[in-house]
């Protein structure tokens, strides 16, 4: 399975669904025979710990950077 890419070539993180410049990101892991592309690494560490919960699609939407600084957020003060 390939991410989707988008017209300009970049691809969705498979974790928040952010998009991504392959061209501009050392951030990446091979699965299946695939390479996956992500924003930062604590999604690339999401994604290695349980890549079949992000590969089936259900991720709604992307957050973009303040939705993913407020679950951070939430997740650190408890």
């Amino acid at each position: 399975m390939k991410p989707p890419e988008n017209p300009k070539n970049n691809v969705r993180d498979p974790v928040c669904g952010m998009s991504v410049d392959p061209k501009h990101t050392h951030i990446l892991t091979t699965y299946e025979g695939c390479t996956y592309y992500f924003c930062v690494e604590g999604c690339r560490k999401a994604f290695e710990a349980n890549p079949q919960k992000y590969l089936n699609g259900k991720h709604t939407k992307p957050k973009g950077w303040w939705g993913r600084y407020l679950d951070r957020l939430e997740k650190a003060t408890g």
